[in-house]
């Protein structure tokens, strides 16, 4: 990432800087979609002055990026935290609904309450601090992506973890997504206790 790059994914920091707000929080899931497993928010505090990693959307990012830019967030933030909602609670309250839990779970989970909380998208239901949504703000601000990179490693690692305790569906590989390979194992093994079988409804 170019330092230009780097100074324009600040934008909405400076912004929030220059209006008082001094510890700034950034959040985002990963997890909405897939047809198995949990939907796993993350939460990442900086000052705001920084420092701040090099880092914005962990889709864009390969695997090996995100595992290094994991250790680096988690090292240069005042605080991060993750929030999880299994699938069960999922089908409980619908994915929407688990979202927003999971985000308030990430931003509880850390140890300092931040000033203003930099949210991909949504408005998090619930949450009485205040917040700047931000649509496509895993690839506009730093600490959004953070967020991001945060919660996409914590739920694939996870999802690897469980690919032993449910083997043969693949979830190593497509980590709950709804593969061509995946529907082809849910019809030959049946749904596993980690499906949303929300999600599922045709199958099921």
């Amino acid at each position: 990432m170019t330092d230009e790059k780097f100074f324009e994914l600040l934008k909405y920091e400076r912004e929030l800087a220059e209006k008082g707000y001094k510890i700034i929080a950034g959040v985002d899931e990963a997890g909405r979609g897939p047809l198995a497993g949990p939907v796993v928010a993350g939460c990442v505090i900086f000052p705001s002055e920084g420092p701040f990693p090099k880092a914005n959307d962990s889709k864009k990012l390969s695997e090996k990026a995100r595992e290094k830019l994991f250790d680096e967030i988690t090292s240069m933030a005042l605080a991060w935290g993750v929030g999880i909602v299994d699938n069960n609670t999922i089908d409980e309250i619908n994915i929407l609904e688990a979202t927003h839990l999971a985000m308030r779970k990430a931003i509880e989970a850390c140890d300092i309450k931040p000033d203003i909380a930099m949210v991909d998208h949504l408005t998090i239901k619930g949450y009485e601090g205040e917040q700047f949504p931000l649509t496509h703000g895993d690839a506009l601000s730093v600490s959004i992506g953070c967020g991001s990179i945060i919660a996409k490693v914590t739920r694939d690692r996870m999802m690897i973890e469980l690919a032993k305790e449910y083997p043969g569906y693949g979830f190593e590989k497509h980590k709950g997504y709804g593969t061509r390979a995946h529907y082809d194992a849910i019809r030959e093994l049946g749904i596993s206790p980690i499906h949303r079988k929300s999600f599922l409804k045709k199958i099921h």
